[in-house]
C-alpha cells in the first residue's frame, strides 16, 4: 500500500487548534450523547449496551448492525454490506481492492481529498470540476469526454462537499446508463444523503441503482456521530464485497462492538434523529445567511441544497487565504479557505470559504463575524 501525501485539511486543522476560540469548521452536525442516543430507545438505561460483552464482531459487521444499514436500501440486503471503521478506510480500502496501474478513473472536483489523491497513488486519474458560475453544476458532456477506454471507476459525491450542491435525479440516472454501457463502477459518496433541505430533491443510493453502483456511507455527517467510527460500502457486487472483506483483514479488521450496538440505534431512530439535526441547521442557515447578505460587498452567497457546509465567495482584494488568516489572528474565529481544496486534476476556485453551520451555540461566533466585518 502506498500513502499519498499530507491531508491538507486535518494539517489546516490542527496548525490552528490553539487559535481558534470560535471553530466555524465541522463538517457534521452537533453530536449527541449516549445518554441522549440511548433516550429514543427501549432501553434508554442503557442497560442492554453495560451487557454486551467487549468482544470482537464479525469482521463484516455484526448481524444487527448490518440489518439495520439494509433497512435503508430498496434493493441491498445484510449480505451486500461491509462495514469500516469511518470512511476513510473504506476508501482506502475500495482503491486497492479494484484499481490496478494501468487503469484510468474519472474524479469530480472538488472533493474530500481521499477521493482524489488515494487513486492518484494508483493509477491514471482524472477530474471533472463542477461548475461555480452555475451553482455548482455537473457537466454531463465534460463527464463523458473524460473518459477512455480504461476508465474502470467514475467517483461522483452528492450531496457535494463542500458546496451543499446536489444533482437532478435525472442527472444521476444518464450516470448510471454511462457507467452500464461502458461496465464503469460508479463510486457515490452519499454522507450527506438525508440532510437535504428539500426532500424531494434526494436522491437514491446507488447500490440500489445499478450492479456496479458502490454507495459509501457514514454515521458522522448525517446523523453527527462521528465519534462512533463506524462507515460502510453496500454494493450488489459479491465479488467485491468479499475483496474488501480481505482488504479489511490488513486495515481495522473490526470496529468496537459498542460502536455497532449505538450505530444500530441511531440506524433504527433514523426519523428523531435527522429531524433534530435539520431543525438545527435549518436555523442556523438562516443566522448565517442574515449575515452573509448584510455584507454583499465581501460574499457572493449561494445557500446549500443540503448538509451544513456553506461555500460563499469572497469577493475582497486580499483573497480568501489571507482573510481568514486575518480573521482567526484577530477575532479567534476560524474558517477554511477554498485553497485547501486544491487538486491536482482540475483548478479549483480560490476564492471561496468554507463555513461549517451545524453546531449548537452559533450565535455567538457569528457575533463575533459580525462585528469584526463591520469594522471593516
Amino acid at each position: 500500500m502506498t500513502f499519498p501525501d499530507e491531508f491538507r485539511l486535518i494539517s489546516y486543522l490542527m496548525r490552528r487548534e490553539g487559535q481558534a476560540r470560535y471553530p466555524l469548521v465541522a463538517s457534521y452536525p452537533q453530536s449527541m450523547t449516549i445518554g441522549q442516543l440511548l433516550s429514543l430507545t427501549d432501553d434508554p438505561q442503557g442497560e442492554r449496551l453495560l451487557s454486551l460483552t467487549l468482544d470482537y464482531p464479525p469482521l463484516r459487521g455484526s448481524s444487527w448492525l448490518l440489518a439495520a444499514i439494509a433497512r435503508h436500501y430498496q434493493r441491498i440486503n445484510d449480505r451486500q454490506i461491509v462495514s469500516f471503521a469511518g470512511a476513510d478506510e473504506a476508501i482506502y480500502a475500495l482503491y486497492h481492492v479494484l484499481l490496478q496501474p494501468d487503469d484510468h478513473v474519472v474524479v469530480v472536483t472538488p472533493c474530500y481529498q481521499s477521493l482524489e489523491s488515494v487513486p492518484l497513488s494508483l493509477c491514471q486519474v482524472s477530474g471533472v470540476a463542477l461548475d461555480a458560475a452555475r451553482d455548482w453544476a455537473l457537466d454531463l458532456d465534460a463527464l463523458s469526454a473524460a473518459l477512455t477506454p480504461r476508465t474502470r471507476m467514475l467517483v461522483i459525491n452528492f450531496p457535494h462537499n463542500p458546496t451543499g450542491a446536489l444533482i437532478p435525479l435525472t442527472t444521476l440516472r444518464a450516470l448510471v446508463s454511462l457507467c452500464r454501457e461502458r461496465g464503469i463502477w460508479l463510486v457515490s459518496d452519499e454522507v450527506y444523503r438525508l440532510t437535504e433541505y428539500d426532500e424531494t430533491q434526494r436522491l437514491p443510493p446507488v447500490a440500489d441503482l445499478y450492479e456496479r453502483g458502490i454507495s459509501l456511507n457514514v454515521m458522522s455527517k448525517a446523523y453527527g456521530l462521528p465519534g462512533l467510527r463506524i462507515g460502510w460500502i453496500a454494493c450488489q457486487d459479491a465479488d467485491l464485497l468479499r475483496r474488501l472483506e480481505r482488504a479489511k483483514q490488513y486495515l481495522s479488521v473490526c470496529s468496537a462492538m459498542s460502536s455497532e450496538y449505538l450505530a444500530t440505534q441511531a440506524l433504527d431512530h433514523q426519523t428523531q434523529i435527522i429531524e433534530r439535526v435539520m431543525r438545527l441547521a435549518r436555523h442556523n442557515l438562516r443566522l448565517l445567511e442574515q449575515l452573509l447578505e448584510r455584507y454583499p460587498q465581501w460574499f457572493d452567497w449561494r445557500r446549500p441544497a443540503a448538509g451544513v457546509l456553506a461555500f460563499p465567495r469572497y469577493l475582497g482584494p486580499d483573497g480568501a487565504d489571507a482573510f481568514a488568516a486575518r480573521l482567526l489572528g484577530e477575532t479567534g474565529v476560524l474558517v477554511i479557505p477554498s485553497t485547501i481544496y486544491h487538486s491536482a486534476l482540475t483548478p479549483v476556485a480560490p476564492d471561496h470559504l468554507r463555513i461549517g453551520f451545524g453546531r449548537q451555540d452559533l450565535e455567538q461566533p457569528l457575533a463575533v463575524l459580525d462585528r469584526w466585518l463591520a469594522a471593516q
